[in-house]
């Protein structure tokens, strides 16, 4: 095998095999129904783990009902039903009884901040604690290496106790980055989490995700053309429930082999 990435198209998605990397999200055939309406189409494809894998392509086109996939989230949904399967580390998440273990693996970050209404120290303990973790000294611990993994300790050690309602939205997102890790994720979703912050923030958390891939497996679903382009590895294009191209995101942005990849990201339509 090539040490360059071979590409091969299977049910209208494509798969990629890379020497050298472990793949850490295995999606085959995946479909998806919302009662009688399919909204996801025989999706095919592998993540890779230590890299940033993007979700792009238009409103309503399958991205983040896809996302939600990867940790069952669908499951709180009526009416859902899925077929296919999604290996994470080769154990098929769909024949998995324990979801609370499988979105401990799979940690989640949403569009908007979703902060509890308590202090920025029991945002972050929360987690550890529901698993049982009193220890004092353990949860100190957890929580400083947790703020320190978002970039963000050195903003609040000094105000741990205070409400984390009063932070800005941009410090409100790296929180919520940071009860994420806190119980020690190998994956971590994150679901547009920048389209409610200013420049300066958006900055802040791309350089964040940026490091914290060294350490996870990060799936984000973008509008940002320019962010996917910045921050991830491999892109995905969504159209209509399809993956319509998976490929190494400098080839997505620079040779994309379909015509609706290069249409959708040069901006003549979506």
């Amino acid at each position: 095998m090539s040490a360059k990435a071979i590409k091969v198209r299977m049910n209208n998605s494509t798969l990629l095999e890379q020497p050298n990397k472990e793949v850490k999200i295995s999606v085959r055939n995946l479909d998806l129904f919302y009662g009688e309406k399919q909204a996801l189409y025989s999706i095919s494809l592998d993540i890779h783990e230590n890299e940033v894998t993007a979700l792009i392509g238009p409103s309503g086109c399958g991205k983040s009902t896809f996302l939600r996939t990867l940790n069952r989230m669908n499951d709180l949904i009526d009416g859902v039903k899925i077929n296919g399967k999604i290996m994470i580390d080769q154990e098929d998440i769909y024949k998995t009884t324990d979801v609370i273990k499988l979105r401990t693996k799979v940690g989640m970050v949403f569009q908007k901040a979703n902060l509890f209404p308590m202090s920025i120290y029991d945002n972050v303990a929360y987690g550890p604690r529901m698993q049982g973790i009193k220890n004092k000294k353990k949860l100190n611990e957890i929580v400083e290496n947790s703020l320190r993994g978002a970039a963000i300790w050195d903003e609040v050690k000094d105000r741990l106790k205070a409400s984390a309602l009063g932070l800005s939205g941009g410090q409100q997102q790296r929180i919520c980055i940071a009860r994420a890790i806190a119980m020690k994720p190998d994956i971590i979703l994150m679901d547009e989490p920048t389209s409610a912050l200013d420049p300066i923030s958006t900055l802040k958390v791309e350089e964040l995700i940026e490091n914290m891939k060294k350490d996870y497996t990060i799936v984000i679903v973008t509008h940002n053309m320019q962010q996917a382009a910045r921050i991830s590895d491999k892109t995905a294009f969504f159209l209509s429930g399809e993956v319509i191209e998976y490929d190494e995101t400098s080839k997505i942005f620079s040779m994309p082999s379909d015509q609706r990849t290069e249409d959708y990201i040069t901006g003549r339509f979506g």
